[in-house]
């Protein structure tokens, strides 16, 4: 038997099964609810909800759905200050887009945030590589955070 991956509370076979047809993930009901209706009112991604599982797994302490002042983040890594975005889809953008886009990764930087846009696609098809590649990430900017 597995446990939830958010309180450690032993899962019924059952519940256990519903969580991972729904999202690949062991969570109790409790948390499979909270997690559908965040999904739901954000438009969170299965991806998104994969990788931040996967980071909190590997000891990390990622925030899914954060809010930075501006927009909510998918996941935000506020002690090395990093955003992860998970793009679902390929978008062509007008001028005035790509404007805007530029404008909120600028903000960003101003506070000393770097933002990543992960694929969904690499999430789905190599998710412990991605979660490897955001770790390693993450030790490079705890480095350069000190070295400063």
């Amino acid at each position: 038997m597995n446990t939830c991956l958010d309180c450690n509370k032993t899962l019924k076979s059952e519940v256990e099964a519903k969580a991972l047809e729904a999202l690949g993930i062991p969570l109790c009901e409790r948390h499979l609810t909270l997690i559908q209706r965040l999904m739901k009112r954000h438009a969170t991604s299965l991806e998104a909800v994969q990788l931040y599982y996967g980071l909190k797994k590997a000891g990390a302490a990622p925030m899914l759905e954060w809010w930075d002042g501006t927009k909510s983040v998918d996941i935000a890594l506020s002690r090395v200050k990093l955003n992860l975005e998970v793009a679902t889809e390929y978008q062509m953008f007008t001028c005035d887009q790509a404007h805007t886009a530029l404008e909120e990764r600028t903000y960003c930087f101003k506070d000393g945030f770097t933002t990543i846009r992960i694929p969904h696609m690499l999430i789905r098809q190599c998710l412990a590589e991605t979660i490897d590649a955001v770790l390693g990430i993450m030790e490079g900017l705890r480095a350069r955070t000190r070295a400063v």
